[in-house]
């Protein structure tokens, strides 16, 4: 062989491996991204107690905020207390099973450990009680919880209940439905310019639209930061 080609076909070599490997790193994180959205057990973990929003929100129409006390003044809905399960749950079910691990968790001073199914990406910044006060159902952005027994993020493959609420930041949709969240929607950037686009502009100024509109900006750092 000539040596003067040598270096030439080393380099094809190379440039041939490099490729391979990173046909294989897309292909590793294209899978790695269906597990996550896709297998029902990535996206609706088994929670310590097994709560049910349909039984609570639905069968016994308990307001959301009842609850999600936070959801009305801060910027996260929180989670309900022990003592806020307790409040109902020392006279209400005090036999069942799942009543009995609330109410260890209450005499041993303890939090319950739930896993958290939704989260937004760092850049987003989103306040729940911006949106509350301003009238938005809970239900427009996360869809009937009161019908779902088991909370999950969403997954194209999964025929159970899911909460509206993207992992991956990723816009996909922006022609989403103005009815809100379905069970079909991903949570997605479509679902927010449903109601922050509703506005009409004067002296170069986004003002609240004649009828329906939201009064809030379209500047992209009011959510992203």
């Amino acid at each position: 062989m000539n040596v003067s080609i040598q270096p030439a076909l080393k380099s094809l070599r190379t440039a041939a491996l490099m490729a391979l490997f990173a046909f294989i790193g897309i292909c590793f994180g294209y899978f790695f991204n269906f597990l996550i959205t896709d297998n029902p057990q990535v996206s609706a973990p088994e929670q310590p107690i097994a709560f049910s929003h349909k039984i609570h929100a639905g069968d016994n129409d308990i307001p959301c905020q009842y609850c999600h006390t936070e959801a009305r003044r801060s910027p996260s809905a929180g989670v309900p207390s022990v003592n806020k399960c307790m409040g109902c749950h020392t006279e209400v079910a005090t036999e069942s099973p799942l009543i009995r691990q609330v109410t260890e968790y209450w005499e041993n001073k303890e939090p319950i450990p739930w896993i958290k199914v939704h989260d937004l990406p760092d850049f987003v910044h989103f306040t729940h009680k911006r949106h509350v006060q301003a009238g938005v159902a809970c239900q427009t952005c996360h869809g009937p919880v009161e019908t779902m027994d088991r909370v999950a993020v969403h997954s194209r493959n999964n025929d159970g209940p899911t909460l509206f609420a993207s992992t991956t930041g990723q816009i996909t949709n922006l022609e989403a439905s103005n009815s809100g969240a379905t069970q079909n929607d991903h949570w997605e950037m479509g679902l927010c310019l449903n109601c922050h686009k509703q506005h009409d502009v004067v002296d170069g100024k986004a003002v609240r639209a004649a009828e329906g509109g939201f009064d809030n900006g379209l500047d992209c750092w009011t959510c992203h930061k």
